[in-house]
């Protein structure tokens, strides 16, 4: 027996925290961190005779995310309970939804250009996979589409606490925090993949302000569910699949895969294991040790004894409310990028950048539509405004600088009022005082010389004043230029236009 290929195929569970001010079904503050057990009420606890009630906005902001994610909005809905024990669900049970979700049938396209090289779904060894229901790359070779099965509501658990030692405590403060689940078909087919898919899933979710997305914090957190499709002996065999639990960085979905991939790999070759759909081996990642360890097994949605949630009414969701929501959502960063890059000339790597936050995207595009180069002055925001804000650790919302000061930056440096020198000295004084450049210019006596004559005296000067610099050019030394073009600005004091100057003197040079 022999193999003659494997394919990975996984599927993603993303749980993301929503940004309500309360918690899905008491009044609770829904906020990360402070002191264990602070947060709560007979609701979160799941005290005897405490009612939940649905929060206001926990429903559209999930239909936010569902129509950011291109689903479909029901239109009428329930919640249900998930029964099963662990320590930190106080209840013993979860309040979430199973048969109607809030939203189905969405999608992801990820960005081709995204991909490695290596591996690239779209080339013809990708086309000629014929499964049912296998995902398509855009007709145009662009995307390569991730389809999204369904997006409910549910609550957080909560956090379990290992101390040193022989203890553990249990902080009930996440507990009724207003989740969405994100569950995707088993279309990806790469831990690449896997992790692209979820980046994406955070800047969109990011962007229609659903989420911190924060990893590091469990606002978002995923579960991958992986498995093989292996053929032997021309006969197609599946392994059985794992649910590797709770990753939360890119990194971690990456090697969690990848090494889960391999693992089964050696399984099927050493011990096969009978694959059966409705059987999950549930898998931890043990990130110190750089492997997948067995939790437990799983048979079928029976081990929950889904029941309809009793304390909570079936609803309706208005007409009212899915506009709402989609007012809320707006363009997205990828429909953003492609019109940037239209619209201003910009390359791929200006456009991610220009978009990686709604604020940036709109702070960018205000300057944009203001100026009269709107690439001079992405390019002043990607190399100074950036970078500034890098430095100091803040956000575009942080700052007072405006649109309009880079606005007219941009338009003083394309109208050669002054050099990319004072262009810098311009953009520092505009952070130390606000001011707009017109004003600073007009202060210091930045103007540029732009004016012919001038600088055509200033040039007859510079070289007659450096005689051997002349000879070295007319002896071949060509790279003198730049340095006599230098001793022009320094002679006007970095005002005259360098252009001008640089063509004056090789004018005269070659006349001579």
């Amino acid at each position: 027996m022999s193999i003659e290929k494997y394919e990975i195929v996984i599927g993603c569970e993303i749980h993301t925290q929503l940004l309500t001010k309360t918690k899905a079904f008491c009044a609770c503050e829904n906020r990360y961190g402070g002191m264990p057990d602070t947060r709560v009420c007979p609701v979160c606890l799941g005290l005897p005779g405490a009612m939940p009630r649905v929060s206001k906005g926990y429903v559209e902001l999930g239909a936010v995310a569902g129509l950011a994610l291109n689903c479909k909005i029901a239109r009428f809905t329930k919640f249900d309970r998930k029964h099963y024990f662990y320590p930190d669900l106080a209840k013993g049970y979860q309040i979430t939804q199973y048969d109607i979700p809030l939203c189905s049938d969405g999608f992801v396209d990820l960005p081709m250009r995204n991909y490695p090289e290596e591996g690239r779904p779209g080339g013809a060894k990708f086309r000629e996979k014929n499964f049912a229901g296998n995902p398509c790359v855009s007709p145009d070779g662009k995307y390569r589409r991730v389809r999204i099965e369904r997006i409910h509501l549910e609550e957080d658990v909560g956090k379990s606490l290992h101390m040193e030692g022989t203890h553990s405590y249990i902080d009930y403060n996440r507990c009724g925090t207003p989740l969405i689940e994100i569950v995707t078909k088993p279309d990806m087919t790469s831990p690449e993949e896997a992790a692209l898919f979820m980046q994406s899933v955070q800047e969109i979710l990011r962007y229609v302000k659903v989420t911190k997305g924060n990893l590091e914090e469990g606002n978002m957190r995923c579960d991958a569910n992986i498995n093989l499709n292996v053929w032997e002996d021309g006969k197609l065999f599946h392994t059985p699949i794992s649910e590797i639990k709770n990753l939360n960085s890119f990194k971690a979905i990456r090697e969690a895969c990848a090494y889960e991939a391999q693992r089964q790999l050696e399984e099927f070759q050493n011990d096969r294991q009978p694959f059966n759909a409705g059987f999950k081996v549930t898998m931890g990642w043990d990130e110190a040790a750089g492997k997948t360890v067995v939790q437990r097994t799983k048979n079928s949605f029976v081990d929950y004894r889904f029941v309809v949630e009793p304390d909570i009414k079936p609803f309706s969701v208005s007409e009212d409310l899915i506009a709402r929501a989609n007012e809320k959502v707006g363009e997205l960063p990828e429909a953003k990028r492609e019109r940037f890059k239209k619209d201003f000339s910009l390359s791929d790597f200006d456009a991610e950048t220009l978009t990686s936050t709604r604020e940036l995207s709109l702070w960018f595009e205000e300057a944009a539509k203001n100026s009269k180069s709107p690439k001079r002055a992405a390019n002043l925001i990607l190399s100074e405004l950036l970078a500034y804000l890098n430095e100091k650790n803040l956000s575009i919302g942080e700052i007072t600088l405006t649109p309009a000061h880079i606005a007219e930056l941009a338009d003083s440096l394309e109208e050669r009022k002054i050099t990319s020198k004072q262009g810098k000295e311009v953009f520092a004084k505009m952070l130390e005082t606000n001011k707009l450049p017109s004003e600073i210019i007009r202060e210091e006596g930045m103007s540029q010389i732009s004016d012919s004559s001038e600088i055509e005296k200033l040039v007859e000067q510079v070289l007659a004043q450096n005689e051997k610099a002349v000879n070295d050019y007319k002896g071949g030394k060509t790279n003198v230029l730049g340095w006599l073009c230098g001793q022009v600005m320094k002679m006007s004091q970095g005002k005259a236009d360098p252009k001008q100057a640089a063509e004056f003197i090789r004018k005269k040079l070659e006349a001579n």
